[in-house]
């Protein structure tokens, strides 16, 4: 039962982040409201230069995680409005990707459509992907934040105070005076 739930968390996973959201944002592209005949970087090889590398990035955190979480975490990363489609981490993952955010699927995929809007010159998505932004962490806070401190308590805690929640190495830290 534990195989059969993780290859459907991936399935699903897979389908709606990977599949849908990208599709979306490419139709959403040629819809020209509200910005009509906007073309923000009209060169091609710049949108490319720039959409590439964040691409990348984007992937490796993506994939990277995931197979932390997996191998680490022994768990699956499905988990929506507490309700877990994939088996749940038994364990807390802070190494690997984890060790410079505490959601690094999250920076991957916002990444990966950060730079497909950019690949198809869309101000419109990135409007869109920056408005969501704050209800992700809205949502990482209302529930998967709870559901860790209840399943890892002091561990986790120990482990929030440390690194960023979503891009990594932006945790502003706080100087000690001696």
């Amino acid at each position: 039962m534990k195989t059969f739930r993780l290859i459907l968390g991936y399935i699903i996973g897979f389908s709606m982040f990977c599949i849908f959201i990208p599709y979306l944002l490419i139709v959403g592209s040629n819809n020209p409201w509200p910005f009509p005949e906007l073309n923000f970087i009209p060169n091609i090889y710049l949108r490319s230069i720039i959409a590439f590398p964040i691409f990348c990035i984007g992937l490796l955190f993506a994939i990277w995680s995931n197979i932390f979480l997996l191998t680490k975490g022994e768990g699956g990363p499905v988990d929506v409005f507490n309700v877990a489609i994939s088996p749940r981490s038994i364990k807390l993952v802070v190494t690997g990707p984890y060790k410079f955010s505490r959601n690094p699927m999250v920076f991957g995929a916002l990444s990966i459509y950060f730079s497909i809007s950019v690949f198809v010159n869309s101000l419109y998505d990135i409007i869109i992907i920056l408005l969501i932004i704050p209800l992700a962490i809205l949502y990482l806070k209302l529930t998967e934040e709870k559901r860790l401190i209840k399943d890892f308590g002091e561990e986790y805690l120990l482990y929030r105070s440390k690194v960023p929640m979503i891009v990594p190495f932006t945790k502003i830290r706080k100087r000690t005076t001696t």
